[in-house]
């Protein structure tokens, strides 16, 4: 079945767009991000609350959101002490039995963990010796539906830093946090992109994950249907941050963000910025759109980016719905065995698109009715990076002292050169569909957990 550029799909197909910037055009309120060049006064607060309502204050990185008429965003910007304003940009992406495994370490393969080499074909099949053991990685996303302890170990889930964030410039530029929120979550995103860092329990069968032993730290910074602020998604990152400066000093912090939108936002930007100095470790998805470019963050250059790749061998043989967990993909890894799916974002000059993972056709744990349990196929770049934060997480676990820098070196020094060219894909119908990408759609090429951690020091 064809997949547009703005695509994932759900079953047959599910659209999960990247809305655009919020424009500042006549005189209407807005919600607008504001970074200083200096530290955070009150008389610079007192100042810019001649032009609009001071909102959020977010003083580790010298940033605030405001409430304004769009005609004073020119005043703000040429203010001797603002380095950026722009409009806050938007960004797309009960009790329950606990699972009764504590770990997926010895669950069933699916196709997306062969095709990375984090497992072979069968169960009792982990083809590398870490499992993200004594790593934390922070999602931020949707939150967790309230049947998660279904799906994942309660252990592995860290509730006591799971938190949500709300608000942002479709609230007037309020941002708030409510801290139980992040497990109520009714769109299921960050649920089924949990399931592919931790592996999940498919009604009982546990089903393997990147790294099964890491601890995942829910950070709800999308809304129900999905979007959200680029403010809000900014504060999910300094509160990462500042974890990983207090409580988790001594972890090893990875952040996968499966989420974007067209424009980078200063502030994100600015939080992107303390979260790596901070030590942090920071993966996102390239986009769904296609040959119109990357989202942001993910095409932000400090930022370990992700393309959405696919296997010939889905759907094969044709009709047969059971391939993802019991066809085999080959090893060694082939190049020839996979493609660049199509809505898969493009880089385009100015972005930084770093390497490809599985983001066709993933299985995960996705709830269309609240607290009914179900699983469905998902096509996205969101898909994807879940997978290199997976694999991030067991580089850190090998070596806790790699930087943002060093992580990204290794992904791209390690991946498998995948060329520009043409695959014939058999779709879910039986008919074959005819996929094809050039140079600017893979990064370096097809990242795999048994390379990177070859390669890491």
């Amino acid at each position: 079945m064809k997949r547009n550029s703005l695509s994932v799909v759900l079953i047959v197909f599910l659209l999960f767009t990247s809305v655009g910037l919020s424009g500042a055009s006549g005189n209407k309120t807005i919600g607008v991000n504001v970074l200083l060049n200096t530290d955070i006064t009150d008389a610079i607060l007192t100042e810019l609350g001649t032009h609009g309502k001071v909102r959020d204050v977010v003083y580790e990185v010298d940033a605030l959101t405001m409430q304004i008429r769009s005609s004073e965003l020119g005043a703000i910007q040429s203010l001797p002490y603002v380095a950026a304003a722009n409009p806050d940009a938007e960004r797309n992406g009960a009790p329950v039995d606990t699972v009764a495994v504590s770990d997926f370490m010895n669950g069933l393969s699916t196709w997306d963990q062969d095709a990375i080499n984090v497992t072979d074909f069968d169960f009792n099949n982990r083809q590398v010796v870490y499992d993200g053991t004594g790593v934390y990685v922070a999602v931020l996303d949707t939150g967790l539906v309230d049947s998660w302890r279904q799906y994942f170990p309660q252990e592995r889930i860290a509730e006591e830093y799971g938190i949500a964030f709300g608000g942002g410039g479709g609230e007037v530029g309020t941002v708030s946090s409510q801290p139980n929120k992040w497990e109520h979550d009714q769109n299921s995103h960050g649920t089924h992109v949990t399931s592919t860092i931790l592996g999940y329990s498919l009604t009982g069968t546990p089903i393997n994950g990147v790294a099964p032993m890491a601890t995942v730290i829910p950070v709800k910074v999308l809304n129900q249907n999905g979007s959200g602020w680029s403010s809000v998604i900014a504060r999910g990152i300094v509160y990462v941050a500042d974890l990983k400066a207090g409580p988790l000093a001594g972890y090893p912090v990875v952040i996968n963000m499966s989420l974007g939108g067209p424009v980078l936002d200063a502030v994100e930007k600015a939080a992107i910025d303390y979260a790596i100095s901070k030590g942090v470790i920071i993966v996102a998805s390239a986009g769904n759109n296609g040959t119109n470019g990357m989202g942001y963050p993910g095409a932000y250059a400090p930022v370990i980016s992700v393309a959405a790749s696919g296997w010939v061998g889905e759907w094969s043989p044709a009709g047969n719905r059971s391939w993802w967990w019991n066809q085999n993909v080959a090893d060694p890894t082939n190049p020839a065995d996979f493609y660049i799916t199509d809505f898969s974002s493009r880089e385009l000059v100015g972005q930084d698109l770093d390497v490809a993972a599985p983001g066709s056709w993933v299985v995960g744990p996705y709830q269309v009715n609240s607290g009914q349990t179900s699983f469905y196929f998902l096509g996205g770049t969101s898909m994807a990076s879940p997978h290199v934060a997976g694999i991030a997480a067991l580089m850190m676990e090998k070596n806790p002292a790699l930087t943002q820098v060093q992580v990204e070196a290794i992904l791209e020094s390690s991946a498998i050169f995948l060329a520009p060219g043409c695959r014939n894909v058999l779709g879910p119908t039986g008919v074959d569909e005819t996929i094809c990408w050039g140079a600017d759609a893979t990064g370096h090429g097809l990242t795999t957990a048994d390379g990177a951690l070859t390669a890491t020091p």
